[in-house]
């Protein structure tokens, strides 16, 4: 008759092949749905990101082609101005050049009152009229409404089928329509950001996955991220359309001749998927699924030993100590290091737990070494409210601007870290959303928190904002004085104006540079720059309590003064300004000095909503004190 021991040894150690065979079973099953989930739901997030790019391209491009279609008609308006208050330019085709290139436009072509063009920038288009194309028929109605001002949507012009947006007008004598034309460079930029092709070149982080966008009623794919697709059928590649709708959260396909898991949805008039080979999707199971079988085994050994022989020294004193270990470890202190060495089993079991515990670590290095690849500076963060320590990935400290100590700090000290992360986000950056300053960089900061558990990321954006800023600042600013031009002055005083009970008293100042056409045409264009240099510098000399300057173009500036106390006190600072008239000499070369001469005109903002109506009466009273100045 067999022992005790035997048929214990014997049993536990059959019960123990048949559990951890079930347990590897249904290990390995969970690992294959929750990388299938994985995928899906990566799918899911890419396919969100692709919508919100696209909605916010596409108002980004609305509100680009709203912008060119209004500036394209405002220099329409100040070329008729300039055309009507001097006639003699329409008979030099270089002043009516000169014009164009003031206004920033293409093109100027003006039309008598029958639509016929006799003068403008390009001779080689005299004697079209609004019968010559469709796209000049556009204006037509213009001959019997003079009220009408139209802005063409962007369209080939007739003569070179070239992209161009018009706008038109008549002068306000009604004597002749001004044309302008512009080439639609911004708008077109923004078009191409709404492209698929662009889109996709954005998702091009995780090299193991491939995505496609293919049309709903082809199936031709119209985008992916692996080119030589681009083009071809979906059947061509071995996909099936009519899966997508069937098997909403994904299935497998061979697709390229590639074993692939698969997820698609429907956006608009294309379908959008996510392509993954099943060996990059399994590939972490035989890995995992040995581990735990040696894990698996290396337990069961212990426990038929303990079973046999010492149950409650070894196995219970053993599995507590590990316990221990494993709760400092799950609480973030990954230096931790088990070391039961009670018996042969345990010590193996400790050398497994150490090396999974490394492979954690590992992990922190390996995407360190994905996000390198995507050539971005990217860095992740990660804890749990039962953490003591945060995992930083490799650029975190970098992009954080944190030395070596300060990272070690940081990162050993949850805490902490939660507290430098609250001190960044109280420094956001204006009209940026997510993205914040630190000392002299510009990072983008965010978080995703699911249950105790926090999930950061921080992307460093300095060079994309600065360019954004740089572009701005070039965009508002009139490059030859240094003060806005007239489009970042509108955009001041409508950001002014949003709160008019802070200007107190002000005014709107016009003023025009005399005698710039004789500077112009005695010493050239080069000392008449000097000229309006020394213009802008002596109108924004005096001290004043707020003011903002600008060139409207040519020889015109104006000047918006506020948060005065009073009116006595606006006016003493619109009469400092008015005694520098004829009063300073500037030096336009070593040889030639000239008086700085200037008119000007005010007017009175007071309870006024808006600084349209003074700015009218500045621009009167200007042109009444050029008159004056001239008997």
């Amino acid at each position: 008759m067999k022992t005790l021991k035997q048929i214990i040894g014997r049993y536990m150690r059959l019960l123990t092949v048949i559990l951890a065979v079930l347990i590897l079973d249904v290990i390995v099953y969970i690992q294959v749905v929750n990388e299938q989930r994985q995928a899906y739901e990566n799918a899911v997030r890419t396919f969100q990101q692709i919508e919100q790019m696209l909605a916010s391209n596409q108002e980004e491009l609305e509100e680009v082609v709203a912008q060119y279609s209004a500036t394209c008609l405002r220099n329409a308006e100040a070329i008729a101005y300039m055309i009507q208050s001097d006639p003699s330019v329409l008979d030099s085709m270089d002043e009516l050049k000169n014009i164009a290139r003031l206004v920033e436009v293409d093109e100027i072509h003006i039309f008598d009152d029958a639509g016929c063009i006799y003068a403008g920038t390009h001779p080689e288009y005299y004697g079209y009229t609004f019968d010559s194309g469709e796209q000049m028929a556009f204006f037509k109605p213009m001959l019997e409404d003079h009220s009408l001002k139209l802005v063409q949507n962007i369209t080939p012009n007739t003569a070179e089928e070239k992209l161009m947006q018009y706008s038109a007008l008549w002068s306000e004598n009604g004597e002749f329509i001004v044309q302008v034309g512009m080439e639609p460079v911004n708008v077109m930029k923004v078009t191409e950001k709404n492209e698929l092709s662009y889109l996709f070149s954005q998702f091009r982080v995780n090299l193991e996955a491939d995505y496609y966008a293919a049309d709903i009623d082809s199936g031709e794919i119209v985008g992916s991220t692996d080119l030589d697709c681009v083009g071809k059928n979906l059947t061509e590649i071995g996909l099936d359309a009519k899966y997508f709708e069937e098997h909403e959260k994904g299935f497998h396909a061979l697709v390229n001749d590639r074993n692939s898991y698969c997820v698609f949805q429907r956006a608009g008039d294309n379908y959008i998927g996510r392509v993954i080979t099943s060996r990059d999707l399994y590939r972490r199971i035989p890995e995992t699924t040995v581990v735990l079988a040696v894990c698996l085994a290396a337990i069961a050994a212990a426990l038929i030993f303990a079973v046999t022989r010492y149950m409650n020294r070894y196995v219970v004193d053993g599995i507590r100590d590990i316990n221990e270990k494993l709760g400092s470890i799950a609480e973030g202190n990954l230096d931790e290091v088990i070391d039961i060495r009670s018996s042969a089993e345990f010590a193996e079991l400790s050398s497994y737990i150490n090396a999974m515990k490394q492979s954690i670590l590992d992990g922190n290095r390996k995407m360190s070494y994905v996000l390198r690849k995507t050539n971005m500076q990217i860095g992740v963060y990660e804890y749990n409210e039962h953490m003591k320590r945060v995992r930083l990935t490799e650029y975190m400290p970098g992009i954080l601007a944190l030395d070596e100590k300060e990272a070690q700090q940081l990162s050993s000290d949850m805490a902490s870290f939660k507290r430098f992360i609250d001190r960044i986000h109280e420094n956001p950056v204006e009209g940026e959303p997510d993205i914040f300053g630190i000392k002299d960089r510009y990072v983008k900061l965010e978080e995703i928190r699911e249950h105790h558990e926090v999930f950061g990321v921080a992307i460093d954006v300095t060079e994309s904002v600065r360019k954004r800023k740089e572009i701005e600042a070039e965009r508002d600013m009139d490059l030859l004085t240094g003060l806005y031009n007239r489009r970042g002055m509108e955009q001041k005083l409508s950001t002014l104006f949003e709160k008019p009970e802070e200007l107190g008293h002000s005014a709107i100042i016009m003023i025009d540079a005399d005698n710039l056409k004789v500077i112009n045409d005695s010493y050239g264009h080069d000392m008449g720059d000097i000229y309006l240099r020394e213009i802008a510098g002596l109108i924004t000399s005096p001290e004043t309590r707020g003011c903002v300057a600008a060139r409207m173009g040519g020889d015109e500036f104006v000047l918006f003064l506020y948060q005065y106390d009073n009116e006595r006190e606006l006016e003493d600072a619109i009469k400092e300004l008015e005694n520098l008239q004829d009063q300073r000499m500037a030096d336009l070369n070593g040889d030639v000095r000239v008086v700085l001469k200037f008119s000007l005109g005010y007017g009175l903002v007071g309870g006024r909503a808006g600084y349209q109506e003074a700015l009218k009466e500045a621009d009167e009273r200007m042109y009444e004190n050029k008159r004056e100045r001239k008997k």
